[in-house]
Parts: C-alpha cells; structure tokens; sequence
C-alpha cells in the first residue's frame, strides 16, 4: 500500500537557510575577508577574491621558471583549537605547512588558497581562522588570493570545522633542491622548531588527557611545565614556525653551498632526512648536539613515551633541516642566525653502510 504524499500546496515554502545554508553569512565573511586578503597582496596577482578563478602572473625576474606546488592540512591540532576556543593561529599553522613544504625546493612561495569547510558557518570564528591564514601569508610574502568556504549542513559537529591549503611557488630550473647534489661530509644545521608545529597532536591529546584529565583551558591552566612561563594551553597552540624569508636570504647568498633541505614534519627527522638523501648517503645526527623542548620533555614523561617514538613522531625541536657544504657551514650558520634563526649544527652526511637505516641518531 503505498504512502500518500502531501500535495505541493500544504508544504510550508523552503529556503536553503532552513536546510542549514546561510548564504547572508558566507557573503558577510567575503567582505571580511577581502581586506585581509589585501595586505597580502603581491605585483603578479591579477585577480584574486571573489572571482571564479584568481590571475596570477609569474615574476618576470625569472629565466627558465619551474612551478613548485605543495597542498597540507592543520590534523587533529584543530581539535584542541576547538576545545579550547584557539582559532586565531591555526591559519598560520595551514600556511606554514604547505609553504615550508615547497620551500624546501629552493622555491619562493607566490600564492595560496585556502578551503575552509563546517556545518555551520559562524563569521567571527571563520574569521579569526582566515585573520591568521592571512598572517601566515605575510609572513611568508607569498598572497593569499582565493579559497574556498564551504557550509555543509550534517558533515561537521557543531562548533568544528576542518581546513586545507594549497600553495604554488617558483624556482629557477637550474636551482631546483631535490638531493641530487648532497655528498659525504656535508654538515646538517638545524633549524629551531617553535613547538610541536602541527604533527603529531593525536599523540599529544592523548597526553595531555591522561595528564589533565579534559582538554579546556581550565584543566590545562591547572598544569606547569617546568622551566617555562608560557601556559600550557598557549605552549600546544603554538603556531608552526615558517622559515621561509630566513631561507630565501640564505639562498640568494649561498646557494652553492646549500645542498638540500628538509621540512621536519610527520615522521620526524628519522622519516624525512631520507626523502632528500641519496640512498648511498646515510645522515648521523648527534642527538646532544641540541636539547629537546620543555614541552617535548613534558609530553615524553606524562606519556611515558619511548625516545625512537619521539624521533618517528615529532621533530623534537628540529622544524628545517639545512645540509650544507662543510666549508661554509659556518658561515651558512651565521647568516641563518642573523635573520632570526636558533641554529644548531646537529650532523653530518657519510656513505652508507650495507642496508642501515638512512638517519642514525647517535
């Protein structure tokens, strides 16, 4: 027996407000964006927000460009952003991810696009989260000029939302970082990380569960890390640090003496050193060479965590690896210093030995 259906006149008139879509707010949140996005503006953009597509014209300063593109997300860090209402630097931490990515190519970054998703749409939230994109931006001198905000009604739990950035660089053909030119007796520097950056956190939550019993500010403000005046709830939040004008510097300068690079991220020194390294060439870090973090030492005790799972999951303070030619390590050092950079010479490259591991930490 079939149901009998209302006939179209007894349904009360439907909007897409009703199903959950509020385009008033998506269009209040373009005019907000529009001025941040402004500041980050470069020559070469043509067209960027609120058009179809964003026009971008490649620097004419380059002679044989080569277009470098990298595309990340923040992970699960967004879930302590929700919990404890921290929306204002995860933006920074989308941008940082993928532009320290293509960096790592000898790349500049030009310009980058974010997708911002959620089951409903609050402006003020998605416009602290887009106010940091936009700082990441700056930061890195590349222009935010498009993206995407999508409200999708029953995706996403209330008060959640999840990101995503895509950036595109340029690096002249015949300067391109891709391991080719690491040799035995090349120097690692390492470059300081600013904290976890944005890996690892399902691992962190896990934590700082077991050791504060809820993650709210509440229960993270009732916990000291020893030897640091910083909350732990701003310790966890800390932005990823971006290297990219420190290292664009140290390229125009000593090109020739940087031989490759690695972004510490998920896998930590142990899984991302190999992704630049000959197969024939093993990377033997000294690990007293630097100290790990207050917070990673915390992080390690309340978890009980084994030290090769620290190395496989975090970048134990190491955010930018920088392998250079021995004789002008130093100097590479000391330039990395003077822009703002806490530099240690953490290695060396050798020939490899049978099968061993391509990153030995000693």
């Amino acid at each position: 027996m079939s149901s009998v259906k209302p006939s179209p006149t007894s349904v009360t008139p439907m909007t897409y407000r009703d199903a959950g879509v509020d385009i008033d707010a998506g269009d209040a949140l373009v005019d907000r964006i529009k001025p941040l996005a402004k500041r980050t503006i470069r020559p070469e953009v043509l067209a960027g927000i609120g058009g179809f597509g964003a026009l971008f014209e490649v620097p004419k300063k380059y002679q044989a460009p080569v277009l470098v593109s990298g595309t990340d997300g923040v992970g699960t860090k967004l879930k302590l952003a929700f919990s404890l209402n921290r929306h204002d630097t995860v933006g920074i931490d989308l941008v940082a991810m993928s532009v320290n990515d293509i960096l790592v190519q000898g790349a500049e970054p030009l310009f980058f696009l974010d997708y911002f998703a959620c089951g409903r749409l609050s402006v003020d939230i998605a416009e602290r989260v887009v106010g940091g994109i936009a700082r990441g931006c700056e930061l890195s001198g590349c222009a935010l000029i498009g993206g995407e905000t999508a409200e999708m009604p029953g995706m996403y739990p209330e008060g959640e939302y999840d990101l995503a950035g895509f950036a595109v660089g340029v690096v002249e053909k015949n300067e391109i970082l891709n391991g080719q030119y690491v040799a035995a007796g090349n120097v690692v520097l390492g470059l300081a990380s600013s904290g976890f950056h944005s890996n690892g956190y399902s691992l962190v939550r896990r934590v700082l569960v077991h050791a504060c019993g809820e993650l709210s500010i509440e229960a993270l403000n009732q916990v000291q890390v020893p030897n640091v005046s910083e909350s732990l709830a701003d310790l966890v939040m800390q932005p990823t640090k971006l290297y990219v004008k420190s290292i664009l510097s140290a390229l125009h300068q000593y090109r020739g003496a940087i031989k490759a690079m690695a972004h510490i991220t998920g896998g930590g020194l142990i899984g991302n050193l190999p992704r630049v390294c000959p197969e024939h060439l093993v990377v033997c870090l000294d690990k007293n060479s630097w100290t790990l973090p207050p917070l990673m030492k915390w992080v390690q005790a309340q978890g009980s965590i084994p030290e090769e799972e620290m190395h496989r999951v975090f970048n134990c303070g190491i955010g930018m690896a920088v392998i250079v030619d021995a004789i002008q390590a130093e100097a590479v050092a000391a330039h990395l210093t003077s822009h703002g950079e806490t530099v240690y010479r953490i290695g060396e490259v050798r020939e490899r030995r049978g099968s061993e591991a391509q990153t030995q930490i000693v």
